[in-house]
């Protein structure tokens, strides 16, 4: 009997060193990486302050200066990941981001005239004035408008049509619409602002013998075709009839009109 127990205890022994070995191993293994919480961005707030205080494409900066949910949104913007979110939403996140942060930017320094004013040194802009200020602070990242623009919207996304979306606060640009770009509505929203711009004789002259264009279509040619016919092609999405004949054929004159650089501001109540 007491060589019996003692084999027992000595298999009890051994089955409890297997047990503490094995639980050794796992606490030595690393835990599962769980992914990181994804924090969505709401534009909601975004949309009801551009449908408040945005009227035909001007805007009221005084009222965005003193609204308090603008500068939550803004706060909203820094803290948002774009893990597993769709292209779509992702460049209307990018959108909204650059035309909040060119809102802010004329907020900040109090500029009532044009955005050209910011960053001037002694009449001159300072290396590339306000668009390089690293004033944005998105998606954890601080950024200047330049940079969302060009290394993010234009590099990423290559879609013409943004630049009928990306507003730079003067009256010279397509207009800031009155509500936030959204992913589910962002090719119904960015075909609509081509309306309004290509269509707008102060900003370009297409429906006529000479055409004239805004110089974005100068500024950023090649984004819109290699070619004159390419570029007509994509034009000629908003057209009919004979304009939209001779824009495909690619015959059809690029002379530019002049740029407005005036802040794109309501007026100012006397």
């Amino acid at each position: 009997m007491f060589f019996s127990l003692r084999r027992a205890s000595d298999v009890a022994r051994r089955w409890v060193w297997v047990a503490l070995i094995f639980a050794t191993s796992l606490a030595a293994q690393p835990a599962p990486s769980l992914p990181a919480a994804s924090v969505t961005v709401d534009h909601s707030p975004f949309d009801t302050l551009l449908r408040t205080h945005v009227t035909d494409g001007l805007v009221d900066y005084d009222a965005f200066r003193d609204a308090v949910a603008f500068r939550r949104y803004l706060t909203s913007l820094e803290r948002a990941s774009l893990a597993g979110v769709d292209e779509d939403e992702r460049l209307a996140f990018w959108i909204n981001v650059y035309n909040a942060y060119t809102i802010q930017l004329i907020v900040t320094h109090g500029e009532r005239e044009s955005i050209r004013n910011i960053d001037r040194t002694l009449g001159l802009l300072r290396l590339k004035g306000p668009w390089s200020e690293p004033i944005v602070r998105a998606a954890g990242r601080t950024l200047s408008l330049d940079e969302v623009e060009h290394r993010i919207i234009r590099k990423d996304f290559h879609d013409p049509r943004i630049h009928f979306a990306l507003v730079s606060a003067a009256k010279g640009s397509p207009p800031l619409r009155s509500e936030a770009y959204t992913g589910a509505a962002l090719d119904r929203q960015l075909f609509d602002q081509g309306t309004r711009f290509l269509k707008d004789s102060t900003k370009n002259q297409i429906e006529t013998r000479f055409p004239r264009l805004s110089p974005i279509f100068t500024y950023y040619r090649l984004d819109f075709g290699n070619s004159r016919t390419e570029i007509g092609a994509f034009l000629a999405t908003w057209f009919d009839g004979e304009t939209k004949t001779r824009l495909e054929s690619g015959r059809f004159g690029m002379r530019e009109l002049p740029f407005d650089w005036s802040l794109n501001a309501k007026p100012r109540p006397r």
